[in-house]
């Protein structure tokens, strides 16, 4: 063979071998979001009505359930380096005066504040982070780069009021993540978790008491409400604890808008051209608690909601029963229903 056909023989075998692995590849599927449907969120087990923290995702009709009390506080994986308390635990905390965990015991100063915070006391919101999800409004401060700047917590929640069962905790960065320094407030034995930021959630969480880090989230595009127990305003500025709160997963850009129903807009009615002119909330409590009342109809049935996902899909959604009232619906597994009415 000269060298010409052999070149020639070359370029043909490696054109062969490029089409047979184009051929070979497995196409992109492309899923559309949902068009709606109805869900039933299983929010309640055998121990309590409200057990779980339930998440809905509209574009895919699924929901995932976490036990409310699987952590104690979640840690921000994007550029911020914020604590999250978990609402749905009554979990509340402070700041101690100390920066050295191991100094900080019951007998200390810094610990005299009452974690089991009085309702009548508009004071009290500082032990919880604020409900509307304001990442800046949070009981710890932000995690500062300069270690002798980030003050020892305490930290209560459901079941642990009672100051031996506290624990203080003293967060830091460590690198790109953050180093978890906690003990029980009466322990002299201070354990260490390494936690790494993971950029496909909102939040990565700690449990204290299991020592380990939890996803007790969805992935931050996978979600778009929850339904839960939660902390909320009582009234008179002071944080109490709320069953059946729906927070929108503000921290993934997820929005709503609240629709008042009139004769002449239901929520049967409602379609892409009536969005205009709505104003949509990026705050976690955008829908909260508007929905439903504990007396009466339960569900509030004159109104409806318009929820935004972070891929720009609009559903307009309303709730049908929670089991309060006469809704006929049962307690811990609310029912609701969605439509998509503009795909993204």
């Amino acid at each position: 063979m000269n060298k010409l056909n052999s070149i020639t023989a070359i370029a043909l075998l490696m054109f062969t071998f490029s089409s047979c692995k184009k051929d070979t590849e497995e196409p992109i599927i492309v899923v559309p979001p949902s068009d709606g449907s109805t869900l039933t969120l299983s929010g309640k087990t055998t121990e309590s009505n409200y057990a779980n923290i339930v998440f809905a995702d509209f574009s895919t009709d699924k929901q995932s359930a976490v036990d409310r009390k699987s952590f104690n506080f979640g840690l921000t994986s994007d550029s911020r380096f914020r604590v999250v308390l978990n609402a749905s635990y009554q979990t509340t905390a402070a700041a101690t005066s100390k920066t050295d965990i191991t100094t900080v015991t019951v007998a200390d100063p810094g610990t005299v504040v009452n974690l089991n915070h009085d309702i009548s006391d508009p004071l009290t919101v500082s032990l919880v982070d604020y409900w509307d999800g304001d990442i800046t409004k949070t009981a710890f401060a932000e995690v500062s780069a300069t270690d002798a700047e980030n003050k020892v917590y305490v930290i209560s929640f459901e079941g642990s009021k009672d100051k031996d069962k506290w624990f203080k905790v003293k967060i830091t960065r460590n690198g790109t993540g953050y180093k978890v320094q906690y003990a029980r407030l009466n322990e002299t034995t201070i354990k260490t978790l390494d936690v790494t930021k993971n950029a496909d959630y909102n939040l990565v969480f700690v449990s204290l008491e299991n020592n380990k880090t939890v996803l007790a989230e969805p992935v931050k595009a996978g979600w778009d409400i929850s339904w839960s127990y939660s902390t909320y305003n009582s009234g008179l500025g002071s944080p109490y604890w709320f069953q059946d709160f729906i927070s929108i997963n503000n921290l993934a850009g997820v929005s709503a808008a609240e629709v008042v129903a009139t004769t002449t807009l239901t929520y049967t009615s409602f379609a892409e051209t009536n969005i205009t002119g709505l104003t949509f909330l990026t705050t976690r409590d955008a829908i909260g608690s508007k929905w439903r009342v504990t007396t009466g109809t339960g569900i509030k049935t004159d109104r409806f909601y318009v929820v935004k996902d972070i891929a720009g899909n609009v559903y307009k959604l309303r709730f049908i029963s929670m089991g309060v009232g006469s809704d006929g619906g049962e307690r811990g597994k609310p029912v609701f229903e969605y439509k998509l009415i503009k795909k993204g």
